[in-house]
């Protein structure tokens, strides 16, 4: 599995969204500008998540996206998933497969894939705002948060 552009920049927006207080909307032009993010292509991966059922959209003048649930209910494996990342293993198992040391090899890959695929659905969003913010207080850092 390889985090795209479009896995991080949406991990990183629904994190800007779980610092909204008690979870309003925020903007689109107000998270892009937080987290350095170009609107245009945040807002359609806004709206991915939004199809997933991650985030809802409010509008008017006080609108914009919100979380749908809580940061707990949340795990990196849906967020990556609602935008299309990868999580199938890097090796695929051919035909050609015949000697032993070959099906060791594609047995192990499997099962490190099923393992990596479990961590990515335990984690949870409100797990990686307290590891940023974990972070961010070691480094001295204001409170003012860009993931």
């Amino acid at each position: 599995m390889k985090l795209t552009t479009r896995g991080h920049y949406s991990v990183k927006a629904l994190l800007d969204l779980s610092l909204q207080p008690n979870f309003g909307p925020a903007s689109v032009n107000a998270i892009a500008s937080r987290q350095s993010l170009p609107a245009p292509y945040l807002e359609k991966l806004l709206i991915e998540l939004r199809q997933a059922g991650l985030v809802r959209s409010i509008r008017g003048s006080k609108g914009g996206y919100q979380l749908a649930r809580s940061p707990v209910k949340i795990s990196l494996g849906q967020i990556l998933e609602a935008v299309g990342e990868t999580m199938e293993p890097l090796m695929e198992q051919s035909a050609a497969t015949q000697q032993a040391e070959d099906w060791v090899t594609l047995t192990l890959w499997k099962r490190l894939h099923q393992k990596l695929k479990e961590s990515l659905y335990s984690i949870s969003l409100e797990d990686l705002y307290y590891d940023a913010r974990s972070w961010q207080a070691a480094q001295g850092a204001e409170t003012s948060f860009v993931v």
